[in-house]
């Protein structure tokens, strides 16, 4: 039997969720079909006492009764954390998982970003502060990802007459897709020179990491050409129009393995969790897994910047060209920060740093604007901001709702050329950007205007890792 299916007939994640895999297989293994295997688990979960002694299902019964125990002990915060919403056209299921984030004992504020929508625990687009404590799923699946601009030294009409050779450089210069790797040549950073054995699991993951450094990914995973507009003197350049370069994505395989351990580990640490708060576990920072997750965290975020440093590194390298500025910002990440006078982990899921003058960047899709942005340092969104225009639709809905001719007629009359991508991240699939903008202008002020021109992402069918 599968994960999911022992999850929806009740069975909790962790140390019961095990037990009911080798339940399952040995009931498998003396006979009982797959019917009759589902219908007892059933029964185990409503009534573990009736199995206490049963040669099959007795450490199942164990184990739940023993969270059953647990649960009935936790005590969570009397009266919910205080939190606030930016923007109207959020789904009712990610605001119930920000109030249900905002019900844990270790939370002390939150925040839900106008560009959020529904994930696993935290949504996409929420913020909380914690005390003393991280929530790895509330730090998200592709740690530290990030967004980098480079400002070229090129006009921005070689976007034109150069178009061939900035596409060559964009496809040979990074790799997207699950497993992408630089394998008969990798890239050199002095990342890879640090202490991947912070953690057991990072000093398997090294070599993997390392074949993979420099690559893009997939899912909204991009790299891209286009038009950088300053109506006024910002970033050290002078008001104009300038041709940049811009990447997302994030710590690609290791952070996506690291993420599952450690949420793992978290939820076998609490069992006392009700189910919908279930990936919200934590780890208190006093532990050693704490701080074992610390350690891994930031090292993902170090690789992950190393990551974007490879690919604009490459690229303009491969064009001959010269940088002008740069900007870059990440998200999926814990901060240790101060608010309200009070030291707390600040977790942005999918939300851009917004401290008052921090530079950032927020992109819209991949024929739509985004914006280098100022941020005005509000308090009561714990100083974050929106990282995108936030998706409107799930990738499922997109390919069953829009075709490639819609998608293709809207590029070509915004100018977009699109190496490659998916249908699943077409412009139709995301919200607006200038909606989710207007709704954040206490939290950031725009500086720069970016629109896309050459875009690459994954290819077409591949599974998303963002």
């Amino acid at each position: 039997m599968k994960i999911r299916e022992l999850f929806n007939l009740g069975v909790p994640k962790g140390p019961a969720m095990q037990a009911a895999l080798r339940a399952a297989a040995d009931a498998g293994h003396s006979g009982m079909n797959n019917k009759t295997v589902r219908q007892a688990i059933a029964s185990v979960v409503a009534n573990p006492q009736a199995y206490e002694n049963d040669a099959v299902f007795g450490e199942l019964a164990e184990v739940l009764q023993s969270s059953a125990e647990a649960r009935a002990a936790y005590r969570e915060r009397a009266e919910s954390a205080p939190w606030k919403q930016w923007g109207r056209d959020i789904e009712p299921g990610a605001v119930e998982q920000m109030r249900n984030a905002c019900r844990l004992p270790v939370t002390v504020q939150g925040a839900l970003m106008a560009d959020a929508h529904q994930g696993y625990g935290l949504p996409i687009g929420g913020v909380m502060a914690t005390d003393n404590a991280v929530v790895p799923y509330a730090v998200g699946v592709d740690i530290a990802c990030r967004m980098k601009m480079t400002v070229l030294d090129m006009p921005p009409d070689a976007l034109v007459g150069r178009r061939d050779q900035l596409r060559k450089a964009l496809e040979g210069e990074t790799r997207f897709g699950i497993g992408a790797a630089f394998k008969n040549r990798r890239r050199q950073h002095v990342v890879m020179d640090e202490d991947w054995s912070v953690s057991k699991i990072t000093a398997e993951l090294k070599d993997k990491a390392w074949s993979q450094l420099g690559t893009s990914g997939s899912g909204n995973h991009f790299a891209e050409f286009g038009t950088l507009t300053l109506e006024r003197a910002a970033l050290g350049l002078e008001a104009g129009v300038y041709l940049a370069l811009l990447s997302h994505s994030g710590s690609r395989g290791a952070g996506a393995t690291v993420a599952n351990h450690y949420s793992k580990l978290a939820m076998r640490l609490h069992p006392e969790l009700p189910r919908e708060l279930i990936h919200l576990a934590w780890l208190d920072l006093d532990s050693d897994a704490g701080q074992e997750y610390w350690r891994v965290m930031e090292l993902m975020g170090r690789y992950a910047a190393a990551n974007h440093a490879l690919i604009h590194q490459h690229v303009v390298g491969a064009l001959g060209t010269e940088v002008l500025a740069g900007v870059e910002n990440h998200h999926n990440f814990a901060w240790r920060e101060t608010h309200n006078g009070r030291d707390v982990i600040v977790h942005r899921k999918g939300a851009t740093p917004a401290g008052e003058g921090a530079i950032g960047i927020i992109p819209g899709s991949m024929a739509t604007s985004g914006y280098v942005v100022r941020g005005k340092g509000n308090k009561l969104s714990l100083d974050s901001a929106a990282h995108g225009a936030g998706r409107r639709m799930s990738r499922t809905a997109a390919k069953r709702q829009f075709t490639w001719s819609q998608a293709k007629r809207l590029l070509r009359d915004r100018g977009v050329v699109l190496i490659s991508g998916g249908l699943d991240e077409i412009p139709m699939a995301y919200k607006d950007i200038e909606t989710v903008m207007a709704a954040q202008r206490d939290l950031v002020e725009p500086i720069a205007r970016f629109d896309p021109k050459l875009v690459k992402m994954a290819p077409a069918g591949e599974r998303p890792e963002d």
